[in-house]
Formats: structure tokens, C-alpha cells, sequence
């Protein structure tokens, strides 16, 4: 092994856990800072739990909503359109409806 390539072993680094819990370990690192141990996981506990460190949660809410919105708006635009198709059909009658009545004036 070459010297003074390794990193400084800490045989006694501190672990700090957001949920208050404390415990220490071996590691290159003084001190450790993390979300989730052993106390407060929902493996261990049974318990759910929303870990939600960027907004994620909040943003696929929001995305979701407007999902939503945009669902109402393309029903309503549909709506919209099948309506003029009905008053278009209404307005003038086809050439099949003039054939028939023809027929039917003929008889």
C-alpha cells in the first residue's frame, strides 16, 4: 500500500438522523447527517411516512390538477364540436334525405 493516499478512518463518526435518533459508526466522515434510520423507516416501524426532500410530492399534486383541468377543457371542446356537427346535419338536409323523399313523392 502507498502512504498518504488514504483517507483519515474515523472509528467513531457520529450519525444524526432527522427523527433526533444519534449513533455512531466507522467512517472516513466526522459526522453524518441523514433522513431515514432504522427508528423511523417504515420497514422497521410499520408506519407510513412521506419522505419528501425536493417538493416532489407537491409537484405531481399540482401536475395532476392540471391534468385534470385540461381533461374538463378537452371534454367541453369535444361537446363543442359535436354539437356543430348536430346543428350542421339539421340545417340542410343530405342528398340521401332528398333521394328518399323524392321516392316517397313519386309513390
Amino acid at each position: 500500500m502507498k502512504a498518504d493516499i488514504h483517507p483519515t478512518w474515523y472509528n467513531d463518526a457520529k450519525v444524526t438522523c432527522a427523527c433526533g435518533n444519534v449513533f455512531t459508526t466507522g467512517s472516513v466522515l466526522p459526522e453524518i447527517r441523514v433522513e431515514i434510520c432504522s427508528n423511523c423507516h417504515p420497514l422497521y416501524t410499520g408506519q407510513q411516512k412521506f419522505v419528501d426532500t425536493l417538493g416532489q410530492v407537491e409537484r405531481f399534486q399540482k401536475k395532476a390538477k392540471e391534468a385534470e383541468g385540461k381533461k374538463i377543457q378537452r371534454q367541453q371542446i369535444l361537446q363543442a364540436r359535436a354539437q356543430k356537427v348536430v346543428e350542421k346535419k339539421t340545417d340542410k338536409p343530405s342528398l340521401k334525405d332528398l333521394l328518399m323523399q323524392a321516392r316517397k313523392a313519386s309513390s
